[in-house]
């Protein structure tokens, strides 16, 4: 499953017309629209506007419908580890969302 895919479907079960969901985000309607349809890019700094307006994590639209993180853990102050699988494409979204780096910054750090 996609990321448009499932923001689309998470959207919905969250009662949410693009029109709403639009409107609370301070977009254009037909930006969601472009989103959902896969014309237009969908950037990290949308996903995090989308988890806080919904209450999920980020990740949350990597892996819908299913959890591979408690959300309660996420927030606490321990540290914890994840595991799941991504694509290489989400790879380098996930440890930019994660790291707050460039992946090809983390990897050069790395190497050296």
């Amino acid at each position: 499953m996609e990321i448009k895919e499932n923001i689309k479907k998470i959207r919905l079960a969250k009662g949410m017309t693009q029109e709403q969901f639009a409107e609370v985000l301070h977009l254009d309607p037909s930006v969601i629209s472009k989103m959902e349809s896969g014309e237009r890019k969908i950037y990290a700094d949308d996903l995090i506007k989308f988890a806080e307006l919904i209450g999920e994590d980020v990740t949350y639209f990597y892996t819908y419908p299913k959890r591979y993180v408690d959300s309660e853990l996420v927030n606490a102050p321990e540290r914890i580890s994840v595991t799941f699988e991504v694509s290489p494409d989400k790879r380098d979204i996930l440890l930019k969302l994660v790291t707050g780096q460039d992946p090809c910054d983390l990897r050069i750090s790395q190497e050296i």
